[in-house]
């Protein structure tokens, strides 16, 4: 790899923040970078020693197989030693590095004024009973919980009471439909369900128990019914439940009209079931490779994939990455927008901050709710040093100006960074300058569900920045440039972005279909792993994200495969066919731009638009909600039948521009579909 000190120089942090820096220049990156490629061994041994081990692991740091044409690919690392990751980020915070009374998080409810703060030594108390809850119900060391809950702090005492008895974790957003939970039940095969009654995102209820009772029936309907479902009062408290500062708060607005459904032979109270559990429980001791937690994420065939990560090397990686990544000072107050049902909350609200015993704010309330201020009132609150959010956050509060940003001092802000989707310089410079007042270097991360972590991030004093660019690897990560051959492309480039080896934190299988695995990220390029992404390498040798080059959407942050869409419109009654393409969003990054091509003797109504919007909300969940349908009476179809989603996407965008359509059946179709699209105004 080469890495070229760049000539341009833009701003990367204070003389204050070089100084206190993990890594204050550019030559102690390349330094460090060079080590974790050359010494692995040296370079992450030196990262495991400031954790605890029951057992030492033997031989080489790592070893793996990216070939696929020399058998099985697989990912190992550490092997031989055993730990416990919920004793590293709570017990050894607590015991050894005397951290028990440190505020492990200040949780701010949706409604201002609605907030709790839990210690180190709190969240260790309440992790442990709700681990003796879980082994009560009899779950044990390798089975599947699922969990479907809000931003509370009893979403991240779920999931380390799972990792402390050695359980897996399965969190499903709660902002997906009851389909969406219930195919990722029965995938994983779970054995227990934990949610909530409900909860409020802005002003509005959803009344989550009755999404996940209709999940649990879908799933008795499929044959595989699960016997114990765990509910938290979060909206419907009752007095006594349960001695304040030990559990969310009831939420401040009155909640009167919200129906739990309750069924006694499944359905159990967490506060009940709480108040009797022991406040010690000894943690199950767990091989390096042993399974933390799965995660689904979109997959280009429609069904989701189950992403599995293991304890040691994703504790290393997150633990690393959010170190040197937000430069994280123990007197930080770290805050990372982000909802922990999608891999940013598992790797960077929850493990890495709690592995480095850091402070974070854990916020349920969405960023407009109840003014466009709330961020910046949060950050002012409480004194927050490190922010980290989405470029779709950053758009729409863009919409409103400077004036509520400016409002609130944010004198306390250090590090700015962001995630989800490449940032468009226009909202870099906005964030740059309007929210960090040009004081704040960005950290503008690349990463996936797959990786763990960050694989491409600017470090804060030592990297200089270019907007919108990814800039260079982590230690231990090594990036390459295809072309179409699955040829290496040398210094400036575009094309293919591949990895050459595996890092700590790389996900090791989809669950339960290893040759889905091996044939989405390795079957392409045998030798590498694939992002799915295009990518370009600047001559400096900066990377910059350019897309996903498979069908899929990433609609506010948030990858969405357009099969799943298409199937799940698929479905109505009334639709024969159906493609679904991008079309650039000014917030949301992309947005959904479907054709349906309907069954003899249906007329296209807004009726039926309004039916097929609501089918996708409930088959997938709010976030893949169409933003425009065109009846489509005829797809343009190559002779073999095959849609030209290429040809769609221009004509989504009204861009005449087609290239080669010489392979096209009917080309009458196009000129079609260009004279009957959604008005879509700008």
């Amino acid at each position: 790899i080469v890495l070229v000190t760049p000539k341009e120089d833009v701003f990367h942090g204070s003389e204050e923040l070089k100084k206190e820096a993990h890594i204050p220049s550019f030559e102690k990156y390349k330094e460090l970078y060079l080590k974790s490629i050359e010494h692995p061994d040296e370079f992450w041994g030196d990262i495991a020693k400031d954790f605890f081990w029951k057992t030492k692991h033997a031989g080489r740091f790592l070893d793996y197989n990216f070939d696929v044409t020399k058998g099985e690919i697989f990912v190992k690392c550490m092997e031989g030693a055993s730990t416990n990751i919920c004793y590293n980020v709570l017990d050894h915070n607590v015991h050894e590095r005397k951290l028990g009374d440190k505020v492990a998080f200040y949780w701010e409810g949706n409604e201002p004024g609605d907030e709790l703060t839990v210690t180190y030594r709190e969240l260790l108390q309440r992790v442990c009973q709700f681990a003796n809850v879980l082994k009560s119900q009899g779950v044990k060391k390798g089975d599947r919980v699922s969990i479907y809950m809000p931003m509370v702090v009893e979403l991240v005492v779920a999931m380390l009471a799972c990792v402390r008895i050695g359980a897996v974790h399965s969190i499903v957003f709660a902002g997906f439909s009851a389909e969406s939970l219930c195919e990722r039940i029965l995938d994983s095969q779970c054995s227990l369900l934990v949610t909530a009654d409900g909860f409020y995102r802005g002003d509005k209820l959803i009344n989550l128990k009755l999404l996940a009772d209709e999940a649990l029936q879908k799933c008795r309907d499929k044959g595989f019914p699960i016997h114990r479902c765990i509910m938290l009062k979060h909206l419907s408290k009752e007095e006594g439940d349960a001695p304040l500062g030990s559990q969310s708060p009831p939420a401040k607005r009155p909640c009167p009209d919200l129906q739990v459904p309750w069924n006694p032979e499944v359905d159990l109270c967490w506060h009940t079931l709480v108040r009797g559990a022991s406040d010690e429980c000894e943690p199950e001791w767990c091989e390096s490779e042993d399974p933390l937690f799965i995660l689904y994420t979109s997959g280009s065939t429609g069904k989701p994939k189950g992403v599995l990560h293991t304890l040691s090397g994703y504790m290393l990686y997150t633990a690393l990455t959010f170190k040197l990544v937000f430069d994280y000072q123990p007197d930080d107050v770290y805050w990372c927008t982000a909802d922990i049902g999608w891999i940013t909350g598992h790797s960077y609200i929850t493990y890495g901050p709690l592995a480095n015993g850091a402070t974070s704010v854990l916020f349920e309330g969405l960023p407009t709710y109840p003014d466009v201020s709330r961020m910046w009132e949060i950050v002012d609150k409480y004194h927050v040093t490190k922010f980290y959010t989405a470029p779709t956050a950053i758009r729409l509060l863009m919409k409103y100006g400077r004036e509520p940003v400016q409002k609130y001092k944010r004198d306390s802000l250090k590090v700015l960074g962001t995630v989800g989707e490449p940032i468009n310089p226009e909202a870099w410079q906005w964030y740059y300058s309007v929210v960090g007042e040009k004081r704040c270097p960005i950290v503008d991360t690349f990463w996936q569900t797959e990786t763990g972590g960050h694989v491409l991030t600017p470090l804060p004093a030592a990297t200089p920045m270019k907007p919108g660019s990814a800039t260079f690897p982590f230690f231990g990560v090594v990036p390459a440039v295809l072309n179409e051959s699955g040829e290496e492309l040398e210094g400036a480039s575009e094309g293919y972005l591949v990895f050459k080896q595996p890092w700590p934190g790389v996900m090791r299988t989809v669950y339960g279909n290893q040759q889905r695995f091996e044939t989405t990220y390795f079957k392409k390029f045998p030798g590498y792993y694939v992002t799915g992404d295009g990518c370009r390498r600047d001559k400096d040798g900066y990377y910059w994200i350019t897309g996903r080059i498979d069908d899929m959407l990433n609609v506010s942050g948030h990858l969405l495969s357009t099969a799943e869409v298409e199937s799940a419109l698929a479905e109505h009654e009334a639709v024969a066919e159906a493609a679904v393409v991008g079309r650039p969003h000014p917030v949301k990054g992309e947005s959904l731009y479907c054709f349906v091509t309907l069954t003899d003797g249906v007329t296209y109504s807004r009726t039926l638009e309004a039916e097929l919007k609501k089918q996708v909300r409930e088959k997938i969940g709010a976030i893949a909600t169409p933003d425009f349908i065109q009846n489509a009476p005829g797809l343009p179809k190559t002779r073999s039948g095959k849609i030209m989603r290429r040809v769609l996407r221009k004509i989504a965008c009204d861009e005449r521009d087609l290239g080669d359509i010489s392979t096209l059946a009917d080309s009458s179709v196009v000129e079609h579909l260009f004279q009957n699209r959604c008005c879509v105004g700008v």
